[in-house]
């Protein structure tokens, strides 16, 4: 049984420096989940890591970690001009949202 109260799971796109390459995932703590990849474990061989996806371009507020999870699958399976359209709409000149959070 859940605990009532406020949840908090965000879906949400990283990039690399150059834009280059899209990394979307879902977490209840954004703030920490930002910092752990732009921190990662030395010899990592996390997709982050090896891509230097560290720059917050989207992200979108779920209170239900089932609704976070099924927009997050949503996303993956775009193409990337879905998802590039996608950013545009809230993001429209991509820019690093990392310090807004």
């Amino acid at each position: 049984m859940k605990t009532i109260g406020n949840h908090n799971y965000y879906v949400y796109i990283l990039t690399n420096r150059n834009k280059t390459v899209l990394y979307t995932g879902v977490t209840n703590n954004l703030k920490e989940r930002l910092y752990a990849h732009n921190h990662p474990e030395p010899f990592s061989k996390a997709f982050t890591a090896k891509y230097k996806c560290y720059h917050l371009i989207y992200y979108k507020h779920f209170f239900h970690i089932e609704d976070a999870i099924r927009y997050e699958k949503t996303i993956k399976g775009k193409s990337r001009l879905k998802k590039e359209n996608l950013i545009k709409e809230f993001n429209p000149t991509w820019r690093f949202l990392n310090d807004d959070i």
